[in-house]
């Protein structure tokens, strides 16, 4: 199952017309290199959960075909939390071990190792977790003897052993559902985890290796963008319809569709989003950019970082 019914209110205006897992990364939604990286490890039947903007999802998947894998979409007309979504889709899952996965990463760890690991100590979850070496905000995972024992809060740089966090990635068996309320909203943490832990049940930590990106904020959307740009040795993403005046000067920026950049105009790390018209002259630098008229008239959600419209658009400067 892949997680999809975000609203991504930290990606605003990114998301004021589309959820999160549907946002473009060079030219592919975020949601699709999700499907692909399960379809790698034979995960061939997913269900996606749905809730903001969800037309913007079934839109990016289609029915997975293009990906290798078969959809089933569940829709929650009100947002039901992370392990309400299981029970909001239990038709689909009770019957086998099954996997869930966040719907904005990327990432290549061995999922197959994890669900070794999983069998092995006949958990009833386990959890995929990484070391957090550069100390980012990413929640505490504590561990004794191979087994989450609670979770924690956010890290403080120092100490001789880095903290571990979770990967947005889990194993669950279908027991799980004897600790996930029904019909409503909850949390895994809160709700079903830290109970079943608390009742001896074995909620296992794989420690895992590998590449894993995830994209929450403005910020790490741009910087993750760069870093891919680079490893294909590509200057920028372009997706359909761009028109890019000869004398422009774009660089490490992604550009989504029908974005059109006039005569010097000069772009440098920036997110140009679909419809985006940058006039003859401008500058834009470490910024996300979307049209005025987008979200003209829209209160911004609370964590949404600050713009200020400019012209016939919306820029959101970033610290670059």
């Amino acid at each position: 199952m892949i997680l999809s019914a975000g609203y991504g209110t930290r990606l605003w205006p990114l998301t004021e017309d589309r959820t999160k897992p549907a946002i473009p990364i060079l030219g592919k939604p975020l949601v699709g290199y999700v499907a692909e990286y399960l379809a790698s490890f034979g995960v061939d039947e997913i269900v996606v959960n749905l809730h903001h903007r969800p037309e913007s999802v079934r839109s990016a998947l289609g029915d997975g075909t293009q990906f290798g894998v078969r959809l089933q979409y569940v829709e929650e007309p009100v947002i039901l939390g992370t392990s309400g979504a299981l029970d909001n889709a239990r038709e689909y899952l009770e019957n086998d071990t099954f996997i869930v996965i966040n719907g904005k990463i990327i990432t290549d760890i061995n999922l197959t190792a994890a669900l070794e690991n999983h069998r092995r100590l006949n958990a009833l979850a386990t959890l995929v977790l990484l070391s957090n070496a550069k100390y980012e905000r990413f929640s505490i995972v504590e561990t004794r003897d191979g087994c989450v024992t609670t979770f924690g809060g956010m890290p403080v740089p120092g100490g001789d052993c880095p903290p571990f966090m979770f990967t947005g990635i889990q194993i669950l068996d279908p027991r799980i559902f004897e600790y996930i309320p029904r019909g409503g909203f909850s949390h895994s943490v809160t709700d079903v985890y830290l109970p079943a832990i608390s009742k001896g049940e074995i909620v296992a930590a794989h420690v895992a290796e590998g590449k894993w990106r995830e994209l929450s904020t403005l910020q790490r959307y741009l910087d993750i963008s760069v870093e891919m740009l680079a490893e294909q040795n590509l200057s920028f993403s372009a997706g359909k319809g761009l028109q890019l005046a000869p004398s422009a000067h774009v660089s490490a920026s992604v550009l989504w569709n029908n974005v059109q950049i006039d005569e010097g105009a000069y772009i440098e790390r920036a997110v140009l989003a679909d419809n985006v018209h940058i006039l003859a002259g401008e500058t834009i630098c470490d910024a996300v950019v979307v049209p005025g008229r987008l979200v003209e008239g829209t209160v911004p959600p609370e964590k949404a970082q600050k713009g200020f419209f400019k012209g016939e658009s919306f820029v959101v400067p970033l610290s670059g």
